[in-house]
């Protein structure tokens, strides 16, 4: 029962992971960037342990080259001096030389191509991994571009099925206007028809009699002429601007 239980809580956590990892892809591709650091740091620590191997097998085939230059010198100089014994020892110990130096020889060349076979591996790894890294990014970010497009799509298509739909709140307002806006002009025109024009035609004809006698009187002062008519003579003037009646002879 506990283990089926562990199981259970194991899946959930796998699947809470596995959702912040799609929420998350530039955190997780920045782990993996890092977690590739330290394995070429190790692998490289590897490779520097390999070189000093192949360094110290360097240091022993010319130090077994230097002995067996040295001891053939002695077996030649003692065998011509009639050292026979002498000349044996060196000439044995010169066989075990040159096995040594043969032997270190062929493990040097081998931990040379090894080395150079783990140089080619390496780059050739890391290229790859980071050419995936590079096409990581551009999907990842090719990946926000269409969400963020799908996304807009969304609203989109959401608004125009909103907008101009049945019962929606453009359509109530435009026909609250409609309706005022008809009430409206009802009104006015209840007010138009209820509006009694006779006083007011009357008042304005008096007022344009008014008018015309008023005009009519300056023109004869001033012996002007209206349209359509002659000038009349000017009415006598009195010195001081006024003039008297004469009174009757006789009285």
């Amino acid at each position: 029962m506990f283990r089926r239980l562990a199981n259970v809580f194991r899946g959930f956590l796998a699947l809470f992971v596995k959702d912040l990892e799609k929420k998350n892809p530039e955190a997780l591709l920045e782990l993996e960037q890092e977690n590739l650091r330290k394995q070429i740091s190790q692998y490289n620590q590897g490779l520097a342990a390999h070189a000093g191997l192949a360094e110290r097998l360097m240091g022993q085939v010319r130090r077994l080259e230097n002995e067996e230059s040295e001891l053939r010198a002695r077996t030649t100089a003692h065998l011509r001096a009639g050292n026979k014994d002498a000349a044996g020892q060196h000439a044995l110990r010169l066989q075990t030389v040159s096995r040594e130096l043969a032997e270190n020889r062929r493990q040097l060349a081998d931990a040379e191509e090894t080395y150079k076979n783990l140089i080619k591996a390496r780059d050739v790894a890391v290229n790859a991994a980071r050419a995936k890294i590079q096409s990581l990014k551009g999907a990842i970010n090719d990946m926000k571009m269409k969400t963020a497009m799908a996304e807009m799509n969304e609203m989109a298509a959401g608004m125009i099925g909103q907008i101009g739909g049945s019962g929606d709140t453009l359509n109530r307002l435009h026909e609250m206007v409609e309706e005022e806006r008809d009430k409206a002009a009802g009104r006015a025109r209840v007010a138009k028809d209820s509006l009694d024009m006779t006083g007011i035609q009357v008042k304005e004809a008096e007022q344009q009699a008014l008018a015309d006698q008023a005009l009519a009187d300056f023109a004869a002062a001033e012996g002007l002429a209206l349209p359509g008519q002659e000038a009349a003579p000017a009415a006598p003037r009195s010195m001081g601007g006024t003039a008297t009646p004469e009174s009757p002879q006789g009285q």
